[in-house]
């Protein structure tokens, strides 16, 4: 069945872990077996893997930050130099584009043809669809520059990532949003650009709710009255984004999944796909219905098979979900709307 995933960090674990992507996983793993850190030689997701799961469609970021929080491989001393580095992210989409392996989706037109290519006889010839999204505004200089980043392809841009941007508080910072914030929601609304609202501290997100009246998503937010913490969304943020028309993609991320998770000493081995479909399930339960529930894994984002589902190989065990929807009672219908049908009906109408 057709996946559509709505967050992976693609050219970031290309150019920041240095994992070449259109290599077999054996292989990317392999290349890492002598680093140290913990979620090295664990990857899960490359275009292969993509492929074999019939992740046909993805949102792909950019990820490039300017918190101060200094963590290697992802934070820069001005945003100038995370405008840089998100532009060389894009060059690497570009070249897997010139290469076949895949192919920017950014109008309602794109996205019909590229679907009616995957449902034929012969998807090995189609390039994977990508969607290009924005992990954290860090790399937008200035509100006025949302119209050159549209023009190169942008189409999802969330606000902030952990900590502070120039324009919102995200994780682990409580706050709401800045001035700046607040012309940058003025100046995507003028485009038609998305907002993401994951990773936005509550204050930001009410914020944001209440002044921009374009398309809203939550690309990889878990429900925080499973897995208490302001990372997860709340039951009242779920009930908005349900009256928006919004849809929530679940991430695989075993620290949301998994109340009391302490990274490197919980067991891995007590967390499954499973839980997965019980965040989907309560989504499902507050709106009465399938249709604003579904897949954002962020697989690979930062963490590796290590901390993900013990019963998730790759990111082709995304058909697991499918099969776990049906065993707690989902109709087909309901099944495929999880799979695929939801982000694909949000973006047309977003692109309409």
């Amino acid at each position: 069945m057709l996946v559509v995933d709505a967050h992976l960090d693609l050219a970031w674990n290309a150019l920041s872990w240095n994992r070449d992507l259109t290599l077999p996983i054996s292989q990317i793993r392999s290349a890492e077996a002598t680093i140290r850190e913990t979620h090295r030689g664990a990857g899960t997701v490359c275009l292969e893997e993509m492929r074999r799961g019939e992740v046909g469609i993805c949102s792909a970021t950019l990820l490039a930050r300017a918190s101060g929080l200094n963590e290697p491989l992802l934070d820069y001393r001005s945003h100038e130099m995370a405008s840089a580095a998100a532009l060389g992210q894009l060059a690497y989409y570009r070249i897997l584009e010139r290469q076949r392996h895949l192919q920017m989706l950014k109008e309602r037109d794109g996205l019909e043809k590229h679907l009616e290519r995957w449902r034929g006889s012969n998807t090995d010839l189609v390039p994977l669809g990508y969607i290009l999204s924005m992990e954290g505004a860090d790399p937008i200089l200035t509100p006025e520059d949302i119209v050159p980043w549209w023009e190169e392809g942008l189409r999802v841009l969330s606000l902030a990532h952990y900590g502070a941007s120039a324009y919102a508080h995200g994780t682990g910072l409580p706050g709401g949003l800045s001035p700046r914030g607040v012309e940058l929601l003025s100046a995507m609304e003028a485009v038609g650009m998305i907002l993401d609202v994951t990773h936005l501290a509550d204050e930001s997100f009410w914020q944001a709710a209440e002044r921009f009246r374009g398309p809203v998503l939550a690309s990889h937010s878990n429900c925080r009255s499973l897995v208490p913490g302001d990372r997860q969304i709340s039951d009242d943020q779920i009930h908005y984004l349900i009256q928006r028309g919004s849809v929530i993609g679940v991430a695989c991320d075993s620290w949301m999944l998994y109340p009391d998770y302490v990274l490197g000493k919980t067991p891995n081995s007590l967390v499954t796909m499973a839980a997965v479909i019980d965040h989907i399930d309560h989504i499902c339960q507050l709106a009465g219905n399938a249709e604003h529930a579904a897949i954002g894994s962020d697989l690979d984002g930062g963490f590796g098979k290590e901390q993900s589902p013990h019963d998730l190989e790759t990111i082709a065990d995304l058909q697991k979900v499918a099969y776990v929807l049906r065993k707690r009672g989902y109709s087909e219908p309901d099944v495929e709307a999880v799979m695929h049908g939801n982000w694909i009906r949000f973006f047309e109408r977003a692109w309409r």
